[in-house]
Order: structure tokens, then C-alpha cells, then sequence
């Protein structure tokens, strides 16, 4: 089964403080673990570099991902892209990295809804094959100086919050901040829409400090651009990367085609009966279900 991941080399080669003794120091370690599923080189550099060489975060940041992923299998799992509902969710939404870093090296992630219809819009859904198509990127393109996720709020109405369900907000915020093997330098919203208070009502109760001191919210491309060059943005922002309908067929196309790759993903799994230890529970991490219904939209 071929993944086509990045070349390891390179990755030594771009990131001059990565040593590789703390790379097999890290692997080693997390390969010890009766819980864990085994990983490979790339997959330790991934999270070392991210967590900037610290070896201690990183231990806990893969214990965190491959257990928040097990855990929540209804949001992380099934990642197959040829089958519903992925296939179905990839017709709802762009989901991209852009070709080209910011002059600071960091990495750009488009979110942009391409079917309005809130009717279309399952949240869940959209999260997973949003982790997909990250978690695919970092793995085939490797590691970034840092990585900026911008999410386009046009179409976007108030039937779509409806559907933000508080649960979840939590789930895969707790993910971003805590495991995903990304340096978020920042989360622009653009176009913003006249409810976004309701939006960020759901999502900052969820959101660290650090977190909510890089969103930023931007009325139109020209407030975005004025924090994010114009010319790495799609020609439909006045950039110089290919149009959102050609990024987003080239994406659909590129998931199917790392069908593997998703089974792999699936098959990395934590075993909570073999963990030292108590065995952890969803309801360590998240609490109880029921206590979220008191968030409600008015």
C-alpha cells in the first residue's frame, strides 16, 4: 500500500534545529507504549516540529491525537473519501491548501462553502473531511513554518449555524489546540457575516487565550489582505493561484486518490485496554453531552 509521504530527508533539510536523535528518541518512545499504535519517522517529525522541538509536548500531543481520535470515531472516523458521506460532504464545501506559502513560510488552509444550501451542511461531516485534508497535506507535503486557516463567510446564513452543533465545536477545537500536528499562526474569517457573533459565541467558550488572540475577522478580501498576501490568494481574490473551481476539483480529486492513505489513518487506533494506567473515556475529555444543552442560539 503506498502512501506517498514526504521525504524525511527534506525535512531535516528545512528544518536546521530538527535533530534526528530527538526524532528516534520521540519514536522509540511512542512505539513503547502498550496503547499506542506504532508510527513512523515522518509522523514523529511531524509532531516534534510542530510542538518547536519540544520533546515533552510532543508525547503528549500524540497521545492526545490518537486517543481524541479514537475516542471520538462519530467525527474522526470512517475517512474513506469514495463513500458517503465524505464524498457527498467534498461536493459541499472547498477545502484547500493554497500553493503558495506566505513570505513568512507559512502554509495556507481555504475553507469556502461551494453548495449554500444549509440543508447540505452536516458539521460533522465537514470537520472530518476538513482533518482529512489537512492531515493529508502535512503527511505528503510535510512540515510548514506555520499554517494559517482562513474560512471565506460568503453563502454562509444563519440555517448553516443552526447546525454548529456546541458538542462538536468543542471536540475538534480541543483537537486543533491540543493535538493536530499544525503551528496555527492564524484563523481569518472574511466576508464575515452579520450573526458572527453568534458563531464565535459558540466557539470561544472552547478557544484557549492563544487561540483567540490569533482570530481575526476581516468585512472584505481587501481587510484580509491586508494581513495575508494578495498573491497567494486564488484569482477569485485577485491572487495568482488557480481558480476556487479548479482548486477545489483538484482537491476532490487528490482525496480519492489517497484512498490508502484514509485506511491507514483509520487503522492508527489507541487500545485505552492496554493503557497504564486508568483507561481513558470521552467523558475525561469532554464532559457529559447533556451539560452542552445549554447552549443555545437565541
Amino acid at each position: 500500500m503506498s502512501l506517498n509521504l514526504a521525504d524525511v530527508k527534506c525535512e531535516y533539510s528545512k528544518n536546521p534545529t530538527l535533530k534526528q536523535e530527538d526524532v528516534k528518541s520521540l519514536m522509540e518512545w511512542v512505539n513503547k507504549q502498550p496503547h499506542l499504535p506504532k508510527i513512523n519517522e515522518l509522523q514523529a517529525i511531524l509532531f516534534l516540529q510542530s510542538c518547536y522541538n519540544r520533546n515533552e509536548a510532543a508525547k503528549a500531543a500524540i497521545d492526545t491525537f490518537f486517543t481524541v481520535k479514537t475516542l471520538c470515531s462519530d467525527l474522526f472516523g470512517g475517512r474513506n473519501p469514495l463513500t458517503s458521506p465524505n464524498k457527498d460532504t467534498m461536493n459541499v464545501s472547498l477545502m484547500t491548501p493554497l500553493p503558495r506559502e506566505t513570505p513568512e513560510g507559512h502554509c495556507i488552509f481555504l475553507f469556502k462553502l461551494i453548495d449554500t444550501n444549509p440543508d447540505k451542511y452536516i458539521f460533522g461531516d465537514q470537520l472530518r473531511c476538513f482533518d482529512m485534508m489537512i492531515m493529508r497535506h502535512l503527511h505528503q507535503c510535510g512540515t510548514s513554518n506555520g499554517h494559517l486557516i482562513l474560512f471565506d463567510m460568503k453563502g454562509v446564513v444563519f440555517g448553516h449555524v443552526t447546525k454548529l452543533g456546541p458538542l462538536n465545536m468543542k471536540k475538534f477545537l480541543y483537537y486543533l489546540q491540543e493535538a493536530m500536528p499544525v503551528r496555527l499562526k492564524g484563523l481569518h474569517f472574511f466576508n464575515i457575516v452579520p450573526f458572527m457573533d453568534k458563531i464565535l459565541a459558540l466557539m470561544k467558550p472552547f478557544m484557549k487565550k492563544e487561540m483567540i488572540d490569533m482570530l481575526y475577522l476581516h468585512n472584505t478580501v481587501d481587510d484580509l489582505v491586508k494581513q495575508v498576501p494578495r498573491d497567494c490568494l486564488p484569482q477569485e481574490y485577485g491572487g495568482s493561484a488557480e481558480s476556487m473551481t479548479i482548486l477545489h476539483e483538484k482537491m476532490k480529486r487528490t482525496l480519492c486518490e489517497n484512498s490508502a492513505f484514509f485506511e491507514w489513518e483509520d487503522g492508527q487506533k489507541v487500545d485505552e485496554s492496554l493503557r497504564p494506567g486508568k483507561p481513558k473515556n470521552v467523558g475525561d475529555y469532554f464532559g457529559v453531552e447533556g451539560t452542552f444543552k445549554k447552549l443555545e442560539l437565541d
